[in-house]
């Protein structure tokens, strides 16, 4: 039985953990300092325990904390490890920073959840409802390898297709890659264009159209504006119509140079803002 210890518990992201770990065939300890977490943790029935008796002993280490608090945090938990455990982040911004306390007797897995794709076909309310994921909605993984053996890395896939379970896939990528993923992609760029949506139907909205109405037909069609342009509907294209209005907006609002976002000078500033 592995000896994991979760960091951070009680926070957002470790309560989320923490509802698929406290059951799980895992040896686990719970480490939390703010009150409001350990208020959350005692709700459950999970008791803090001391760092300095589990650290030492844990098998792996996952630092569940915001990507601002990791450098401080590794470099205080990470020393206190055994040679040879797996430290484990939820994010690839820091590690790719280099922000995360160095051991080269250490284990370094990185691992996001993809959350559950708008394609998921769930059998029930409740897990359509899963938009996070991590309940009951089944979501993909990606996971890296920072430093490690190939077992290191099946250690780290296994405990993290528990606490992001239900998992649909896991995808083996490395550190850069995920990089581009996150924050690159699907932050720095999708949440960008997704927000401008958003805007785009509060300005319709202020010219009068009623709000249910302009809600419900803008997320009708980016329904299927996504499954076309995603390939969910077999050759499916969009009509000369709307190709003419995709094209012109291209040439208003859209810079040239977009593709920039994925440049590797560009994706480092990106992490340096965010960490």
């Amino acid at each position: 039985m592995k000896k994991v210890t979760l960091v951070g518990a009680g926070g957002k992201m470790g309560m989320r953990l923490t509802h698929n770990l406290k059951n799980s065939s895992y040896e686990m300890s719970y480490l939390e300092v703010s009150p409001l977490g350990i208020e959350r943790l005692h709700e459950k029935g999970i008791a803090v325990a001391d760092q300095n008796n589990v650290i030492p002993e844990a098998d792996v280490v996952i630092l569940a904390v915001p990507d601002v608090a990791l450098e401080k945090v590794s470099s205080e938990f990470i020393p206190k490890m055994k040679s040879g455990a797996i430290a484990v982040t939820l994010d690839p911004a820091a590690a790719f920073a280099g922000k995360l306390f160095d051991r080269s007797d250490i284990a370094y897995f990185i691992t996001h959840p993809a959350h559950p794709s708008i394609f998921n076909w769930e059998p029930n309310e409740l897990a359509m409802k899963d938009h996070f994921g991590g309940v009951s909605a089944k979501q993909a993984i990606v996971c890296a390898l920072m430093r490690g053996t190939e077992n290191d890395y099946l250690t780290g896939e296994s405990l993290a297709k528990v606490f992001y379970g239900p998992i649909s896939k896991s995808h083996r990528i490395t550190v850069e890659q995920m990089g581009l993923l996150e924050p690159a992609l699907v932050e720095t760029l999708a949440s960008t264009c997704i927000y401008v949506i958003r805007q785009g139907l509060e300005e319709v909205i202020k010219k009068g159209v009623p709000a249910e109405a302009a809600r419900d037909f803008l997320l009708g069609h980016l329904r299927i504006q996504l499954a076309v342009l995603f390939d969910e509907i077999p050759g499916a294209v969009f009509s000369d119509a709307a190709n003419k209005a995709l094209q012109r907006g291209l040439k208003e609002f859209i810079k040239e140079d977009w593709r920039k976002v994925f440049e590797s000078e560009n994706v480092k500033e990106q992490i340096k803002a965010i960490t």
